[in-house]
């Protein structure tokens, strides 16, 4: 009797759970709280002859004169006639590739912190496997440097070339460096000197951002004695600061309250990958479907034709063509989805192609018998 008590409150316990709905800090961010996009241009050195063609990318050229003469290299084939110009030397090298390099800065990054980069080819380099970047600085839109980036590169694809033949895998021109930028100075923090923040909802809509603030006021009110959030629009939830609580605690408490998102009722179409989703809330009024094609095949048949004996006539191929032409009975169905799981049943039993599925649910939008918006990608 004692086993069969456990197994109930597994059961009551999982289902509650299931029933909870979803977390707050799972469908909604903090309002000022964002990642930082930072960007460089670098040099991929160490490539086994796959880099850049230096008469190609002059930027390439540049840079690696600039980078040899900071470190004291003189290019210069010797003294110069005043006035003119210095002579480069004629570089053949294929072992770098010119690249600009990105990262994501997180809020609250603090100084030493290290981030993953990603190295992309700027110039013709066939791949940079095997690549290890110099050091790299990497700037925020204000124009400083945030975090500098260096190390060596892991690249997932390849590229290998013969005289007759080509083998890519993947993108052998991008790389990754994990934990390659460590951060020289901290973000901007975002500040509420008024006590007042608000959060920001994945998915805009009227009935989640209410049901939002009336779960964070039913908290506040049986813990804090006042109510604390006030919905501004379908998109954001204003909240404020209960006397005595610092923001991180307050937004840690309320992310774990659990609501029942409401989402609009969408069909979701990618017609290039024949990929079809829809919402669980569509809905279908009655309708009365039929569709079939018509297939068309065109056949040539090459025939010879010879002259007769000792004629002066040439033997000649000519092409008989039959065309033929043929269309499926066509059935006529009643389809109706008052919900989700009679909607997918109704079209499977129609047994048609998601092409032609697609079609068919573009042709009941246009008349009216769905009450959903369709997304086309």
């Amino acid at each position: 009797m004692k086993r069969h008590w456990l197994v109930l409150g597994v059961f009551l316990l999982a289902s509650e759970t299931s029933l909870a709905g979803v977390r707050i800090k799972d469908i909604t961010s903090t309002y000022g709280l964002r990642d930082y996009q930072l960007v460089g241009y670098g040099l991929v050195v160490g490539l086994q002859g796959t880099g850049d063609t230096l008469r190609n990318s002059p930027f390439t050229e540049q840079s690696l004169s600039s980078m040899l003469s900071r470190m004291g290299v003189n290019l210069n084939n010797g003294p110069n006639a005043p006035g003119a110009p210095p002579q480069m030397n004629l570089m053949r090298t294929r072992n770098l590739a010119a690249v600009m390099v990105t990262a994501s800065m997180p809020p609250f990054a603090a100084w030493g912190t290290t981030l993953d980069v990603t190295v992309s080819s700027l110039g013709d380099a066939s791949s940079l496997m095997g690549g290890t970047l110099i050091l790299t600085p990497l700037t925020g839109v204000d124009g400083a440097v945030y975090a500098i980036a260096q190390g060596p590169l892991a690249v997932s694809g390849f590229a290998v070339s013969g005289q007759n033949e080509t083998l890519t895998h993947g993108v052998a021109t991008v790389g990754r460096i994990a934990n390659g930028a460590t951060i020289e100075k901290e973000p901007p923090r975002p500040s509420s000197g008024d006590g007042t923040l608000a959060l920001e909802l994945h998915n805009p809509d009227f009935a989640t951002s209410v049901q939002i603030t009336d779960a964070i006021n039913q908290f506040t009110k049986r813990r804090y004695h006042a109510a604390a959030a006030v919905e501004r629009d379908n998109r954001t939830v204003a909240l404020r600061l209960p006397p005595g609580v610092h923001a991180t605690r307050f937004l840690a408490e309320i992310g774990d309250l659990h609501v029942s998102p409401s989402t609009p009722a969408k069909v979701v179409i990618n017609e290039r990958s024949g990929t079809v989703v829809i919402g669980a809330d569509v809905q279908i009024s009655p309708v009365a479907v039929t569709h079939g094609g018509l297939t068309l095949r065109v056949t040539e048949s090459p025939q010879v034709s010879q002259p007769a004996p000792f004629s002066n006539g040439q033997t000649v191929v000519t092409s008989q063509t039959a065309v033929t032409a043929s269309e499926p009975a066509g059935q006529v169905a009643t389809l109706a989805g008052p919900n989700l799981k009679t909607l997918v049943k109704g079209l499977n039993q129609i047994g048609l192609k998601p092409t032609d599925i697609i079609s068919i649910l573009q042709a009941i939008k246009n008349a009216g018998a769905m009450q959903a918006e369709i997304v086309v990608q």
